[in-house]
């Protein structure tokens, strides 16, 4: 059954990660879309709005997977130069500070979005999106990366370290 809940919650991350390639994608295509249009003397009304929700959505559905890939920046200039179980007590009150302030903030994201649905909240340009949309995409990513501090925090709690894979290119 865990092994199954790893699968599902590393599936999860790399889709996070995948959706937000495609909102990069998309901000590209919106971008040649608006130039195409302006050499033909057409307007794309919006498409500025669209690209900025695109890279909103872009930037926290990429948060998980890059946590999870070792793209984040760590500071372990002290992480290094200490014992290990010193370490492992850093690394635990890090990934628990972080793992509270992003639930934290999922908490009040989630009432942002319900007020801006509640309300009708419409974007002030020429798009008129009703916010909640862009809103919830960015609560999605925001959820996906507290469940991804959450999993390495009991990693290291339960097992002694945490799931951060570091890219060669990454690499210290």
């Amino acid at each position: 059954m865990l092994q199954g809940l790893r699968r599902g919650l590393d599936f999860l991350y790399l889709a996070s990660g995948v959706a937000a390639a495609l909102c990069l994608i998309a901000i590209l295509a919106l971008i040649v879309i608006q130039m195409l249009a302006r050499w033909t003397g057409e307007v794309f009304p919006g498409a500025p709005d669209y690209a900025g929700y695109a890279m909103a959505a872009a930037s926290f559905l990429a948060f998980a997977n890059a946590l999870n890939r070792g793209a984040h920046i760590r500071v372990s200039l002290l992480l290094n130069s200490v014992g290990e179980g010193v370490r492992r007590w850093l690394e635990i009150w890090c990934f628990g500070i972080g793992t509270l302030t992003m639930w934290y903030f999922v908490f009040y994201a989630q009432k942002f979005v319900f007020w801006s649905w509640k309300f009708n909240d419409i974007s002030q340009g020429q798009d008129r999106t009703p916010l909640w949309i862009p809103q919830s995409l960015m609560l999605i990513g925001a959820v996906i990366f507290a469940i991804a501090l959450t999993d390495h925090l009991l990693n290291l709690i339960f097992k002694g370290h945490h799931r951060i894979v570091r890219d060669e290119s990454h690499a210290e």
